[in-house]
């Protein structure tokens, strides 16, 4: 789909990207900063307007150590340096000290996250809107939350994308003091407290980043809409009151939307090199035995091709993964399947890694489950390998595991909330539809039900399991994709340049 008016200028902001068209500058490609989806999804909606024409550019800090280990090949075969990017590039590094020599996109302390948000900001405002002049700007999460109230300002069209619930909070005068001029556009930042005047608020009413971008911004998305619906009707408690509030208002005034991401291209079956064998939908089943035995094999995993395999690849994360309700049940899952060999494999980081293996050694379950520190060859071969993908999350934004398992044929275990609700048809085998299994209440009983649901599946004759999988994975290459995102977001532009600004 192309953007159907007058070629516009759309600008996207973006803190991080994965990867960007060759054609958009010498050292384009090169220029990857990822900590999360947001730099996959950027990645592919600048490449899809540019692939149709669109006159697209992109700001993003110049990580310049970080851009810098993945140009050194490039570097020192080509003699170049990199700042010596063409003339008239569409990609606009912001400079700064501030992430000059950083090794990541976030720091873990809150105090240097606002240093850095506030000078990349600063350079977006002062330096790259005047110079690329954009019909409309596209801001993504709280490292840029005080754009949308600049754009406003300037009557220029401001979507804000919401990926992750995170923010932070500082006062104008320490935005002042970074060199950002907010004294023109202070009225539309939001405040943790209310500010009626410019001086009263200037030194001591903090203003928060995301809620300003969601404030400001003329439209606003998160990436779901099953997440968008669960934040205006109050189900999460950890969501601010403030927050709420204005995704209400935004909801209300029909300037709000859920856009789900989508997994990145590598994550192919049939062109994943981390495989021991590539599939397709049609030569499902040979491959994926062949991946498990070489996954059991590399584990210690008793070896049995027809054995039911559950993967779990989020971090173990008990806030948000929802890994103590599977603690609480890891003994009776695998005892009540004994005969059916069933096996669990865990190939991620976080702080309960270390109870699963307590576990685990316990129990002497070291031929039924594994649990391995995060690896992408480990990732990518337990998805080859994996029956079942387990997701019981708390809450869930997006989510992109319950989508790559799918594409893989591996079919979610998930709690139904947020992304996941969207992404995961129940199963229903005599209506022919479904792709997974979702259980509503949030507790171990729950995901046992889903469990053993995703057992008598398992049960099931080879050749119907296998008619389902084939159904399922061609289902999910055809909808789980970068263009679809895109095609999406490109609908949004055309409704946001198509509307008249309310200041």
């Amino acid at each position: 789909m192309e953007l159907r008016r007058r070629k516009p200028r759309v600008l996207i902001v973006t803190p991080e990207v994965t990867y960007l068209p060759d054609r958009m500058g010498s050292l384009a490609h090169f220029l990857t900063a990822k900590a999360g989806g947001l730099a996959d999804v950027s990645a592919a909606l600048v490449s899809a307007l540019f692939n149709q024409g669109a006159d697209v550019h992109v700001a993003l800090p110049d990580y310049r150590s970080i851009f810098e280990d993945r140009l050194a090949p490039f570097l020192r075969k080509e003699r170049r340096l990199l700042r010596r990017v063409m003339p008239n590039d569409r990609v606009h590094l912001a400079q700064d000290r501030a992430f000059f020599y950083l090794n990541r996109v976030y720091s873990n302390y809150g105090s240097e996250n606002i240093h850095i948000a506030l000078a990349f900001q600063r350079e977006v405002i002062n330096n790259i809107v005047p110079r690329v002049r954009p019909d409309l700007i596209h801001c993504n999460d709280w490292m840029t939350g005080l754009i949308p109230a600049m754009a406003r300002t300037l009557r220029i069209p401001c979507l804000f994308t919401i990926h992750n619930i995170h923010t932070v909070k500082t006062t104008l005068a320490a935005i002042e003091d970074r060199g950002i001029d907010a004294a023109y556009f202070w009225d539309q930042l939001y405040y943790t407290d209310f500010a009626d005047e410019y001086e009263k608020a200037r030194d001591h009413v903090p203003v928060d980043f995301l809620v300003s971008g969601v404030f400001a911004a003329h439209f606003v998305n998160t990436v779901s809409q099953h997440f968008l619906d669960e934040i205006v009707q109050g189900r999460h408690d950890f969501i601010e009151p403030h927050l709420r509030q204005e995704l209400i208002n935004k909801v209300a005034a029909e300037c709000a939307a859920g856009i789900l991401n989508a997994p990145d291209p590598s994550f192919s079956p049939a062109t994943d090199d981390q495989l021991a064998v590539t599939y397709g939908p049609d030569d499902h089943g040979p491959a994926k035995r062949a991946n498990k035995r070489e996954l059991q094999r590399l584990l210690g995993l008793a070896e049995d091709e027809r054995a039911p395999l559950f993967f779990w690849p989020s971090r173990l994360d008990p806030v948000q993964k929802g890994c103590q309700l599977l603690a609480d049940i890891f003994y009776s899952v695998i005892s009540k399947h004994w005969d059916h060999n069933l096996q669990v494999v865990f190939v991620a980081d976080g702080p309960f890694q270390g109870v699963f293996r307590n576990i685990v050694n316990h129990h002497q379950f070291h031929q039924r489950a594994a649990v391995c520190d995060f690896s992408e060859k480990l990732e990518h071969l337990a998805y080859g390998a994996a029956d079942f993908v387990l997701m019981p999350s708390r809450f869930e934004p997006c989510g992109l595991p319950q989508m790559i398992g799918q594409i893989y044929g591996a079919l979610p275990v998930a709690h139904d909330t947020g992304g996941l609700h969207n992404t995961i048809v129940p199963m229903d085998v005599a209506g022919d539809r479904g792709s997974g299994f979702l259980f509503e209440v949030y507790d171990s009983n729950g995901l046992a039900w889903a469990i053993d649901r995703a057992m008598d599946f398992h049960r099931l004759p080879e050749a119907q399991r296998a008619r389902h999988i084939r159904r399922i994975m061609v289902e999910a290459a055809d909808t789980f994709t970068h263009s679809v995102n895109a095609r999406h977001y490109i609908q949004l532009y055309e409704k946001m340049l198509d509307r008249p600004l309310i200041v």
